[in-house]
């Protein structure tokens, strides 16, 4: 099991790696699964856009492209999170960069552990499981 963070073609230097991944884990075992390999890769917003229209026939941006390989209870995935999208909606929100962007690999496990996003529902569900697993790293900074 590993829990991997990547650039692609975007400067950022992930801070807390280990904490990160500690947190990941233990979200997974709050719901019941165990990590297998994930890559969490920060990119910029045309990388990602240029993979939604590869990928997901999609033409817009967005925070995140998630590619769930999970298996039975054990979430594998890589997450593709565009670092301009995190900035941008933080400075929307007045929130700290990192705070949205733990947001969004959240949301992204929360995908691997089988959530959905795409009816009212699902989002409010997504959301307040969003906010439990971010209450978890009030002090991570």
């Amino acid at each position: 099991m590993a829990i991997r963070f990547h650039t692609e073609d975007v400067k950022f230097s992930w801070k807390n790696k280990r904490k990160l991944a500690e947190w990941i884990k233990g979200a997974a075992q709050t719901e019941k699964r165990s990590v297998g390999e994930i890559n969490v890769i920060l990119c910029s917003d045309e990388y990602l856009l240029n993979m939604n229209k590869q990928f997901l026939e999609h033409d817009y941006y967005t925070d995140i492209i998630t590619f769930d390989y999970s298996e039975d209870l054990v979430i594998s995935g890589d997450l593709y999170i565009s670092l301009d999208r995190v900035q941008d909606n933080a400075l929307k929100n007045e929130i700290f960069t990192n705070n949205e962007l733990y947001r969004v690999v959240i949301h992204g496990i929360m995908h691997l552990c089988g959530y959905k996003d795409k009816t009212v529902s699902d989002s409010k569900l997504m959301r307040s499981k969003e906010d439990f697993f971010l209450s978890k790293i009030a002090n991570f900074e």
